[in-house]
């Protein structure tokens, strides 16, 4: 697909801008047609890792509950939805890059392609993690809750919309490598500040881990939480390995800083106590 250049007329760019939509909005609708009549086999799949604690049907499938007129049809609209954005999703991000892309400089579209690369591979490791290890004890511990009082008569709709959250969630919290290399190679946080505030950066992770673990459970915050801290450590050594030479240009300069910082508070002492001793000396 062809990238327009940078410099056009501003009703060129919307004519453009409009193009492009009009080729995701058919992409999205051609895959939603595609993916709709298989939108009960999608279901079987998105809930199996929680398939022992909900009930079956005669055949053995999972059984849920719609409890409007409305609820078939939304729930396979929706799940056939989501199913075309994860298919078309190269088609999308590449119409968003044709045309932003002549936008950047060239030492920045040199990037471009890597970072779209790694953001894919890293959000698909992001719903791939949640699916494998994520959502059976999240489901789990959340019908567990229920036990003495309450059995499960699950909703189609209400369990379908946790499942999607949840992959979602995950998918976007393991872009945190992005985060922190783009932080570091921009020099928008210095890698030596990133690697001092361990701690901190710790307790936002442990923060972020409850925010995106929608069941509350300590042991889905504790996997989510052990995943972005080693995401977040990966990446700092990835930004090391990449951006070497930056990275100790940063390390030299907030320790040419420190030491300036460290001369000035002696100096400023040393006036402070020259001041003194000529009052002193004035008093007398």
């Amino acid at each position: 697909m062809p990238i327009g250049p940078a410099r056009m007329p501003l009703f060129d760019h919307l004519g453009e801008l409009r193009m492009r939509l009009v080729r995701i909005v058919a992409a999205l609708f051609i895959a939603m047609c595609v993916f709709y009549p298989a939108t009960p086999t999608i279901i079987q799949f998105l809930l199996q890792p929680a398939a022992e604690y909900l009930p079956h049907d005669d055949a053995g499938l999972i059984a849920l509950n719609i409890f409007d007129v409305f609820g078939f049809f939304t729930v396979r609209f929706k799940v056939a939805l989501w199913s075309a954005v994860v298919a078309t999703a190269p088609i999308i991000l590449w119409q968003v890059l044709a045309f932003f892309l002549p936008a950047l400089k060239p030492n920045e579209r040199k990037w471009f392609i890597p970072t779209f690369a790694a953001g894919v591979t890293l959000f698909i490791a992001g719903t791939v993690f949640c699916y494998l290890f994520i959502l059976n004890p999240a489901v789990q511990w959340l019908t567990e809750q229920g036990a003495g009082f309450a059995q499960v008569f699950p909703d189609a709709k209400a369990w379908i919309d946790v499942f999607i959250n949840f992959e979602i969630a995950f998918g976007f919290a393991f872009e945190l490598p992005l985060i922190v290399f783009y932080l570091v190679i921009f020099e928008i946080i210095p890698y030596a500040k990133l690697r001092e505030s361990w701690r901190t950066v710790y307790i936002v992770l442990m923060v972020i881990s409850a925010m995106v673990t929608l069941d509350a459970s300590p042991i889905t915050m504790l996997l989510m939480f052990a995943a972005m801290v080693v995401l977040y450590e990966a990446s700092l050594l990835i930004a090391r390995l990449v951006l070497g030479k930056r990275v100790k240009q940063q390390k030299e300069e907030a320790e040419r800083e420190a030491r300036e910082e460290a001369e000035w508070q002696e100096e400023w002492s040393a006036t402070k106590d020259k001041i003194r001793k000529r009052l002193d000396s004035d008093d007398e």
